[in-house]
């Protein structure tokens, strides 16, 4: 469209105290608008009345706002069919700069240039819209988790297809005795309800359910996945707007634990047989049929140890004090030894802990296991040692109850068998030990596949109360995503975010960088190599832009010009000024906040450094730091979240890629002669604020010490 801009100063909040406004408006004049208006209070009603006059009167349809963050008041400066960009003139100015100052001054100016730069090349976002969205929610896993999302998603009017591999529902919930307790106190033991909730499912008209039988296949993206499933009549295919996938656990291979006797005495047992044996009706021991009346259990069996599993499962320490309770219900004089590293019972469930502890029929202690062996009468000998108590334990009991882990059923099993470039399941990560992967940090329900959401304990160890929780905010994410694909726009993190990269095949070598790099599977291939979008599965980070070496791939808002162009506009003061440039792409998920914290907290750091906002460290093309070197710029700061096994990247693998691609880097420093170190990657979380002004200043201090661009002046 042809552009007609309006430029619109804010002079509230300080920004009219610390800069000279007729100097910025005067530079606002040289910029071919068609308006330029100052207010004081511009997010206020006369404020923002003041731009809707212009647009609906005057025709502006490209508007830019110069006052506060483009984090804040985004609802003020909201205009339908219209351009906005915004320049943070004051967190990231007047908040943290010295007021009425020459430097001050040019960094608001080179910020207001940036933002009409970018603006004139910004165009209108165009929805990418599918018709025949299907609204039909595939849950994959009939137990507790897959059960409640089914009920979850049929009680919103929408339909719900679960298939089950069983064939029955219920998945381990079937083999429970007793449940741990779910209200208060927390001390009684429930029944699980299993056939109730089973009952609900079979009955409910919105739900199709198909048991004894495996996803066999899943095409196509959110919205329109297409799903073949195998079942006892053969090949199934469904449509689907979204996935749940509520497979559960398995224990862990309790053969591997032979230090415990497993195996080798027939009275050692799991927790699992433990329950199943509750639940037919009588403890006894496997050796010769006789009630067990004094039973041990060893917590960690397995678990927490690098060796076999190094993580807690989170439910066996309730576990095990369920199943002492098992014991003592069968008898006065029974006895049942618990022998833990650590008690874990978080929240409410320290209630039951304590009623456990109240009972002098269930002796609990921590120690180390150090031997089990076995008497002619084959009773149990279990000793311990380093136990509270200061000195070992030595206990003679009918029966050994192994508390193993619980291991995701996505382990040696792909379950969504996805018709992906990228591999039919999850991608693996080590954090996880094989659970479904997860943003914990900022997105708990979603994987690196858009409109797949792992729940319950095919995610990590929970109880059946936290399942249930935790598939009902999966139902409610898998009814998003539909909703949101359906009008065009993104989830997360980007939520409502209607853009999404569009491709120049023409220029396409196929090097394949953006269908491998993508965190989220959102490329496919054609047999030549040729990227083949899924704009519905996209998260909208950029990462394929960052990636691309022949610039093909951009978005409306968000391109290789436009960021280009905002350099370009930066005023690049001549090197005897002795006022050197850094530009730094900055996070717009944890560095671009950051920054915004510290001007809020008035912290102070050297004006000379001009921010980009990036949409992932992973979207920045090295051609944007070639041109900017190219065009005389001190130095660069690339500012992008924490990764690893930790990471806090909003998307996942950017901030690591970006740091990967710094080989690319290197490669264009030596090409143009300039040295390695103008150019600084690093990684700051949004609380790490405070540490802003050291970090800047230090990048100064080295460049000083390296001395000015040479390219500066060509």
């Amino acid at each position: 469209m042809e552009k007609k801009v309006g430029i619109y100063i804010c002079t509230g909040c300080g920004i009219g105290d610390a800069l000279d406004i007729e100097k910025l408006t005067n530079l606002a004049n040289t910029q071919n608008a068609a308006s330029v208006k100052t207010h004081e209070f511009l997010c206020g009603d006369d404020g923002a009345k003041i731009i809707e006059q212009d647009i609906s009167g005057e025709g502006i349809n490209t508007v830019v706002v110069a006052a506060c963050s483009q984090r804040v008041n985004f609802d003020a400066f909201n205009f339908p069919d219209t351009v906005v960009e915004r320049v943070n003139l004051r967190e990231h100015v007047v908040w943290s700069h010295t007021p009425n100052d020459e430097d001050t001054q040019m960094l608001a100016e080179d910020y207001l240039r940036m933002g009409v730069a970018k603006a004139r090349r910004m165009e209108l976002s165009e929805p990418h819209i599918e018709e025949d969205i299907s609204r039909t929610v595939l849950v994959i896993g009939g137990g507790i988790a897959g059960m409640t999302a089914a009920l979850e998603v049929a009680k919103t009017g929408y339909d719900a297809v679960l298939v089950e591999k069983e064939p029955q529902l219920g998945g381990f919930m079937n083999k429970m005795y007793k449940v741990i307790p779910r209200k208060y106190p927390f001390a009684k033991l429930e029944e699980p309800g299993v056939e109730a909730v089973i009952s609900e499912v079979t009955g409910d008209p919105n739900i199709k359910v198909y048991t004894s039988s495996q996803v066999e296949k899943i095409e196509g993206q959110p919205g329109k996945f297409v799903v073949t499933i195998a079942s006892p009549q053969g090949a199934v295919e469904t449509p689907a707007g979204s996935v749940i996938m509520a497979t559960g656990w398995k224990p862990y291979d309790a053969t591997k634990l032979d230090s415990y006797g497993y195996g080798q005495f027939p009275n050692v047992i799991t927790n699992v047989m433990m329950e199943e044996m509750a639940k037919n009706g009588q403890i006894t021991r496997p050796s010769d049929g006789a009630p067990a009346k004094n039973v041990a259990f060893i917590q960690c069996a397995g678990q927490r140890d690098e060796e076999h599993l190094p993580y807690c499962s989170s439910v066996c320490c309730l576990g095990s004090l369920k199943q002492a309770t098992y014991v003592r219900e069968t008898s006065k004089d029974s006895k049942a030894y618990i022998f833990y590293k650590d008690m874990r019972t978080p929240g409410q469930y320290e209630l039951f802990y304590k009623s456990a502890q109240d009972d002098e029929g269930i002796f609990l202690t921590k120690g180390n296991v150090t031997s089990v062996d076995e008497d002619e009468g084959n009773n149990l000998i279990v000793e311990v040692e380093d136990t509270l108590l200061g000195e070992p334990v030595k206990v003679s009991v009918d029966l050994l109850v192994l508390a193993t882990g619980m291991v995701p059923t996505t382990v040696d099993d792909p379950i969504l068998n996805l018709a992906y470039r990228q591999g039919p399941g999850l991608p693996d990560l080590e954090l996880y030990n094989g659970f479904a992967d997860s943003n914990f940090i900022c997105f708990p329900y979603e994987s690196r596949r858009t409109g797949v959401y792992p729940t319950g304990s095919v995610k990590m160890p929970l109880s059946v109360a936290e399942s249930t929780e935790d598939a009902t905010g999966a139902a409610l994410k898998a009814i998003q995503v539909i909703e949101s694909v359906a009008v065009g726009k993104a989830v997360h993190p980007r939520s409502g975010d209607s853009t999404y990269p569009e491709f120049f095949l023409q220029r396409c070598t196929q090097c394949k960088r953006c269908t491998e790099e993508c965190p989220f599977g959102t490329l496919d291939e054609d047999e030549k190599g040729t990227p083949q979008p899924n704009p519905n599965r996209c998260r909208r980070c950029g990462i394929c832009l960052g990636a691309c070496p022949e610039r093909i791939i951009n978005f409306k808002n968000y391109s290789i010009d436009i960021v280009a162009s905002a350099v370009k506009a930066i005023d690049v003061p001549e090197e005897e000024e002795n006022k050197p440039r850094v530009i730094a792409f900055v996070c717009e998920n944890d560095a671009y906040p950051a920054f915004d914290m510290a001007g809020i907290n008035r912290l102070q750091y050297n004006p000379n450094v001009r921010m980009v906002p990036v949409r992932c460290l992973g979207s920045v093309n090295t051609v944007w730091i070639a041109d900017s070197l190219s065009a005389g710029i001190d130095g660069i700061m690339m500012i992008g979240c924490k990764y690893g096994d930790d990471y806090q990247c909003h998307f996942a693998k950017g901030s690591e890629l970006a740091t990967y691609r710094m080989e690319k880097v290197q490669e264009t420093l030596n090409r143009l002669v300039l040295e390695a170190e103008r150019v600084n990657i690093l990684q700051l979380a949004i609380d790490d604020y405070d540490k802003i002004p050291s970090i800047v200043n230090e990048f100064m201090e080295r460049l000083d010490e390296i001395g000015p661009n040479p390219y500066k002046g060509f």
